[in-house]
């Protein structure tokens, strides 16, 4: 069974299962659980405030939260006023702050990342309604073991250069919030926090004064996570799967949300398969692809980034095929295969192309992914621009300096004429063991359009060439929009529809 997780709005029916996590999430809480006239009154009120995530159908968490004016209160108030006496009076919708008055995940989910997607809807709800900031009161429910030692502000700075580990506040930390005051009394009966409650802040660096100038713009950035993996020679496959999670934490840790693998990163395991023929060893390998995908399928989770898996070799209906998988943190599985097979492809290992070519929404863009050779066919990228991708991901594997620039500068090209973000990258190193997969070349680089808003030569960021790496770079997705209307140049615009046409030809 593939695992899902999604985040949506909380409903009354679902009122059962939120009080169950909430006690299992607050074994040692004597506090009371939210009652039912208490959700009901916050779902009337502010329905998109009020958030759960739910893994594979389950709720297992939750995030409540009210707009005030936060004038009215200051950065000195209790959870009581801040609520109106815990009726919500204090929610307005002409408000300037989203405030936050609860969050809980289940014991037996934590580790998830599940307590930061909670996070992150609350920062894009913030964005979306145009607040200045997420605010809220923070538990520091460690502090009672260090309350003879020190003050809160002590263990504050503790808690922050990582020499004291805080369940709640640690976390709070790690998702870019931070402390803006110290508040005693906030929430009487905190005998674990000794009544100490932190006040935390994440600001809106895109809110808008809603007096100013309609016309200005409001940034939607992505980050992206590039691996440039080095070929190394590999005993099990579960040496293949330590080097790839640490390069999957590595790239969440840094907040991406997508991660890129290249082509035939696992092509090291070729070196333990007993037979020596190329193309045998190839459909050999294809018997770890299920089990890898399975695998990457659990990180995007665990994880929280959607990830690119590269490619692999896949046989289906006895046609060996070059494949790879985009696994969303939401939990789906897409797919994808590469349609251009080059000649020592075919020749040195049986490949065969692919049939089949598509967009892909998620949830940080509309995007589309193209295996190495096939970015050198302008037409597959021009089709995919016709769904308006915004970012287009090409997995590679080059054995030398001139095959590999033939990619660059095709991507390079791909992204001045669809108007589109392209992100490359490839495997580094050397495999002597593999017959026809010795010598590899890399560089990994985010391409632009070319225009006044993006770098003038069209290049975001690169990785060092022929080095293990992983680049990360920002793109901001709102930029490509201004181009398409009022760039220098309109190539999306400007094309002759009435002279000639791009289509996917009937399959017989």
């Amino acid at each position: 069974m593939n695992d899902s997780v999604e985040v949506r709005e909380l409903k009354l029916d679902d009122y059962k299962q939120l009080i169950e996590t909430m006690e299992a999430a607050y074994k040692h809480w004597h506090g009371n659980v939210w009652t039912f006239d208490a959700i009901d009154t916050l779902i009337h009120k502010f329905p998109e405030g009020q958030l759960v995530v739910c893994f594979n159908d389950q709720i297992v968490g939750c995030a409540l939260s009210i707009i005030v004016n936060y004038n009215d209160f200051g950065d000195k108030h209790t959870y009581k006023e801040i609520t109106g006496d815990y009726t919500f009076s204090t929610h307005t919708n002409e408000g300037d702050v989203l405030y936050g008055i609860e969050i809980f995940i289940h014991p037996d989910y934590r580790g998830k990342r599940l307590g930061r997607r909670l996070y992150d809807v609350r920062k894009e709800l913030c964005e979306k309604l145009n607040l200045k900031a997420v605010v809220f009161g923070g538990r520091i429910p460690n502090y009672h073991n260090y309350v003879s030692e020190m003050k809160p502000k002590e263990y504050i700075a503790k808690v922050r250069n990582k020499e004291i580990y805080d369940q709640v506040l640690t976390f709070q930390l790690s998702n870019d919030f931070h402390v803006k005051k110290v508040l005693y009394n906030y929430m009487p009966g905190d005998v674990q926090s000794r009544e100490f409650a932190t006040l935390l802040q994440w600001d809106n660096v895109y809110y808008e004064d809603k007096e100013a100038p309609e016309d200005k713009r409001i940034t939607r950035s992505v980050r992206l996570g590039l691996i440039q993996w080095e070929m190394r020679y590999y005993t099990t496959l579960e040496q293949v799967f330590t080097q790839a999670e640490y390069f999957i934490d590595s790239v969440s840790g840094y907040k991406s949300d997508f991660a890129v693998f290249p082509e035939f990163f696992n092509a090291p395991m070729m070196a333990l398969l007993e037979s020596k023929d190329e193309a045998d060893a190839m459909r050999q390998l294809s018997d770890y692809t299920e089990l890898i995908r399975d695998k990457f399928h659990e990180w995007a989770i665990k994880y929280n980034v959607n990830i690119i898996t590269g490619s692999m070799p896949f046989v289906e209906e006895g046609r060996l095929k070059n494949v790879g998988f985009l696994c969303h943190r939401s939990g789906k599985i897409d797919s994808y295969e590469k349609i251009h097979i080059t000649p020592d492809e075919e020749k040195y290992w049986g490949l065969k192309g692919g049939d089949t070519i598509q967009s892909y929404d998620t949830d940080a863009g509309k995007i589309g992914i193209l295996i190495c050779y096939d970015v050198e066919f302008p037409e597959l990228a021009r089709l995919l621009s016709e769904d308006r991708i915004q970012i287009l991901f090409v997995p590679y594997l080059t054995d030398t300096h001139n095959a590999y620039m033939r990619v660059r500068h095709c991507a390079a090209a791909r992204a001045i004429e669809n108007e589109c973000f392209v992100a490359i990258t490839g495997s580094v190193g050397n495999l002597p063991q593999v017959e026809a997969m010795d010598l590899h070349y890399s560089q990994a680089v985010v391409f632009t359009p070319c225009d006044f808003a993006f770098p003038f030569n069209g290049i975001k960021s690169e990785a060092t060439a022929n080095t293990e790496m992983i680049l990360i770079s920002d793109v901001d997705l709102s930029l490509l929009e201004n181009l398409h209307f009022h760039g220098s140049v309109k190539n999306l615009l400007d094309k002759r529809t009435d002279l000639y046409s791009l289509q996917f030809n009937p399959k017989p």
